[in-house]
């Protein structure tokens, strides 16, 4: 099994010889970001021991996309990502707001329709939050984060 550093150093290479072979990113500065963070905390939730199953997971159904699936031991853990540059604003797990746990919530059931019956499952937060372009991110896990709306 390959280290988690030297996979994301391959992944990384990878993008950016493929950044060099094809048209520029048209991606907002925002989104880019975000897909970093989503990147970031996948290889963080890795090195926590979970055994990560998807990533941008959405349905024919239903509007709304779970960041990341995974195993955290024997339960199933729904995870949305949420990355910040500054902690100056508001909190990144204060953006999963009723509308945006409604969405997941719909996604989460038309998944657990698949998953074995009587699956544990819980839904998390990841915080991602890079305070300047070289600095490694910051991580905040919040497990078992509420869905009510």
């Amino acid at each position: 099994m390959l280290p988690a550093v030297f996979t994301r150093t391959v992944i990384r290479t990878l993008d950016a010889l493929a950044s060099r072979m094809r048209l520029p990113d048209e991606r907002t500065r925002r989104q880019r970001i975000g897909a970093r963070g989503e990147e970031d905390a996948y290889f963080h939730l890795r090195k926590l021991g979970y055994a990560m199953v998807a990533r941008n997971y959405r349905t024919a159904r239903h509007h709304g996309e779970i960041d990341l699936i995974g195993w955290d031991h024997d339960v199933l853990c729904f995870i949305e990502v949420k990355t910040r540059t500054s902690h100056q604003v508001k909190p990144a797990e204060a953006a999963v707001d009723r509308h945006k746990r409604r969405e997941v919530a719909q996604v989460i059931r038309d998944y657990l329709r698949h998953a074995p019956p009587m699956c544990q499952w819980r839904f998390d937060i990841v915080s991602v939050y890079y305070e300047s372009r070289s600095s490694r991110p910051q991580f905040e896990l919040f497990r078992n984060a509420s869905l009510a709306a």
